[in-house]
């Protein structure tokens, strides 16, 4: 998945940690689930609690998004669909989403990528320019 909000296969005490700090009711992220396999969390900050929603994947590549018991169910075509429609009041959360938690890129990461750059070239790519 793609989306900058997207922090893939963290610890549910990662994602508090990551949102205590953002410390803004609305703060949210998007997460794998620990608990049930092939599920995402929909983490929500709001007023210093962390309220998290479970979303399924349905048939032919729907989303199912579990919310308050009587709010509606209901079934998105995309993930950008979900945040959008939960970005407006009174839609089943317990606070509409107002700031997508990015994730952050691991220098690491980046670091071996660029790594993995100089590995590639040949000193046959290198030319002498001096004499």
């Amino acid at each position: 998945m793609e989306f900058p909000f997207y922090h893939g296969n963290i610890t549910k005490k990662t994602c508090e940690e990551l949102l205590s700090k953002k410390g803004k009711d609305g703060s949210f992220l998007l997460r794998e689930s620990e608990s049930v396999t092939g599920a995402l969390c929909l983490c929500v900050f709001f007023q210093q609690l962390i309220y998290t929603y479970r979303i399924f994947r349905e048939h032919e590549g729907y989303f199912r998004i579990q919310t308050s018991e009587d709010a509606p169910q209901r079934v998105f075509k995309t993930i950008n669909d979900l945040i959008y429609a939960y970005e407006k009041p009174n839609q089943g959360l317990i606070i509409n989403l107002r700031y997508p938690v990015r994730r952050l890129k691991s220098p690491r990461k980046a670091k071996v990528e660029m790594d993995e750059v100089y590995d590639e070239i040949e000193d046959g790519d290198y030319v002498d320019v001096l004499p």
